[in-house]
């Protein structure tokens, strides 16, 4: 029997391809795939509680948080505002998923953000 061997990617042409894409873009994809990921664990999704995970969905609200926390001097307005929409929405989303929720400034992404009221 004969093996074919894996393809090897080109990273060569992957790094020139992640080279040509500005910062902006990066730090927005990556915040858009994070609130994916944490409205997957909210149960927010087609399955609903199926993947539903609340202390994944904590983590992942957070490391959203400290994204846009750090990049808001870096990304403009027109970016920043609705992941920061998107964001307060997961963390309500959160705080009503919770049977007992956390106290104001304690949820998750709320030590960057502040308190979360609905």
């Amino acid at each position: 029997m004969s093996e074919t061997p894996p393809e090897n990617p080109d990273f060569d042409a992957m790094t020139r391809d992640i080279a040509e894409v500005p910062a902006v873009e990066v730090i927005v994809t990556v915040a858009v795939n994070l609130m994916s990921a944490a409205a997957v664990k909210l149960g927010l999704s087609e399955e609903g509680d199926k993947y539903k995970d609340l202390d994944e969905a904590r983590k992942l609200i957070t490391a959203l948080a400290g994204l846009l926390d750090a990049s808001t001097t870096e990304i403009s307005s027109f970016h920043a505002a609705p992941l920061r929409d998107g964001l307060k929405s997961l963390q309500l989303a959160f705080r009503e998923a919770s049977v007992v929720p956390d106290d104001p400034g304690q949820g998750p992404g709320e030590k960057y953000t502040g308190p979360v009221y609905s």
